[in-house]
């Protein structure tokens, strides 16, 4: 059965059905989870995408209901879509996608200490105590940005490769940072043009800008570029296409936006992390209180490689990169 209501302009739909079981430390029996997705909602291809497909993945294999709210605008109705899903007896875990909302989601967590918080890319404030009831997900997205480096740095023939990002943050730093260290790092010459679409959250829902600056920097001389730019991204792959270059994706494998055009995605295993922290909340081991980084070791931060872009990256690529990755698991070689 499907529901559905508007607030603030915000669709919210109700699958299946609703629970009014309140959380515990032993929560056994049905149980709702709600989400609130970042800017550019469902259908980014990206970020938004993968973490509803944990969504449905705890709905259909751990028998959960499921709420979630699309952003309207730039998302500034964060704290908004929080507190409704929060004000809800029916719903015992909420997540808030994306960075943006680290300040609302801590607030609410010790607004409804009765409730299940977790932040996806959740950026603490520095020196606060992270609530009991909140769990604060990252991903080692530096060293899988410093992978993306290595890729483009041995597979560049032109010797200049570029890096999108969306909204300037410290986050998006990270993956300019660690892409450029990658780069160098097997490719001391190699040269890196870097660009921001916007500083703002609507810079993550601009394909027509994030076309706009691929197609300027393949202009200059790119032929590699790596987009961290959520939905805006998608605009950045089709300048990869329309000019026969190569593009790096984030979040989730984007291959199939361009196939032979992008050369690998860095991927966070954001699906499986939902599906992971909604089977702790029923067994008892949420992991609240912390940040809880999800990295290489495991592959929840990976790159991909498969029978679709093995003949881009190609053997000896992939070997080397494979190397790479296992030297920094092992601490032999530093990429944060």
């Amino acid at each position: 059965m499907k529901y559905s209501f508007t607030l603030l302009g915000i669709v919210i739909m109700l699958l299946v059905g609703c629970s009014s079981q309140t959380p515990s430390d032993d929560i056994s029996g049905n149980m709702t989870v709600g989400m609130v997705f970042d800017v550019g909602g469902r259908g980014d291809k990206s970020f938004n995408d993968a973490a509803y497909k944990g969504l449905e993945m705890s709905r259909d294999s751990l028998g959960v209901d499921i709420v979630y709210i699309e952003p309207s605008g730039e998302g500034a109705d964060r704290e908004a879509a929080l507190r409704q899903l929060a004000a809800d007896p029916a719903i015992e875990v909420i997540f808030g996608v994306g960075l943006l909302f680290s300040e609302d989601i801590s607030t609410m967590a010790e607004e409804f200490p009765e409730k299940y918080f977790v932040c996806i890319d959740y950026q603490p404030k520095a020196g606060a105590m992270i609530p009991r009831n909140l769990s604060g997900i990252a991903f080692e997205d530096k060293r899988g940005s410093f992978l993306a480096g290595a890729l483009a740095g041995l597979s560049t023939k032109s010797g200049t490769i570029g890096f999108i990002g969306g909204m300037e943050s410290n986050i998006i730093k990270r993956f300019e940072n660690g892409f450029s260290a990658g780069a160098k790092y097997v490719n001391p010459d190699v040269k890196v043009i870097s660009g921001y679409i916007g500083m703002t959250g609507s810079a993550f829902a601009n394909p027509a800008k994030g076309k706009e600056l691929a197609l300027g920097q393949y202009a200059r001389g790119v032929d590699i570029i790596y987009q961290a730019a959520g939905l805006s991204g998608v605009g950045v792959v089709e300048a990869a296409r329309e000019t026969g270059n190569l593009v790096i994706g984030t979040d989730r494998d984007q291959g199939e936006l361009a196939p032979g055009y992008v050369l690998t995605s860095i991927t966070k295993a954001i699906d499986r992390t939902v599906f992971t922290t909604v089977e702790q909340v029923q067994s008892g081991t949420f992991q609240g209180g912390r940040m809880n980084v999800f990295g290489l070791d495991g592959r929840y931060t990976d790159y991909v490689y498969n029978t679709n872009n093995a003949s881009l990256i190609g053997d000896d690529v992939h070997v080397r990169v494979e190397g790479i990755r296992q030297q920094i698991i092992d601490g032999e070689l530093s990429a944060d």
